[in-house]
């Protein structure tokens, strides 16, 4: 840590830099959402605007855990853990994403004309 003035005045910057970094992006993450001409897609919010902003989300809260929290100064099994909880959280977003191509398909059964939401094996979907 800073035992020294210098290294007071260094580690304040920095932590000032990061704080108007992470202000930056915050602006940017609103801006994706709200301003047209940042409208990335379809007009209106939609799914490539989440995903942006959930990678500026991510770079946000890289540099907390990085600078604020003290984590690049650590072991490399922390570094390790880091890396892993990642892969889990990519890999979990994935296993998400994947149970939208379920094979059952739901909503077909037909009551009053309208779809009951579950699936009926004794009247299977025609594809």
């Amino acid at each position: 840590m800073a035992d020294s003035v210098a290294e007071i005045k260094k580690a304040t910057k920095l932590y000032g830099f990061i704080g108007l970094t992470l202000f930056f992006f915050t602006i940017l993450t609103v801006a994706v959402a709200t301003v047209e001409a940042l409208d990335f897609g379809v007009r209106g919010f939609d799914h490539i605007d989440a995903i942006i902003g959930l990678a500026i989300a991510s770079i946000k809260a890289s540099l907390v855990m990085l600078i604020f929290m003290h984590l690049n100064h650590e072991k490399k099994l922390v570094y390790f853990l880091f890396v892993m909880s990642i892969i889990a959280a990519i890999f979990l977003v994935w296993l998400t994403g994947w149970a939208f191509e379920d094979p059952i398909t739901y909503g077909q059964g037909d009551h009053a004309g309208e779809k009951s939401g579950f699936y009926n094996p004794e009247n299977p979907v025609e594809k």
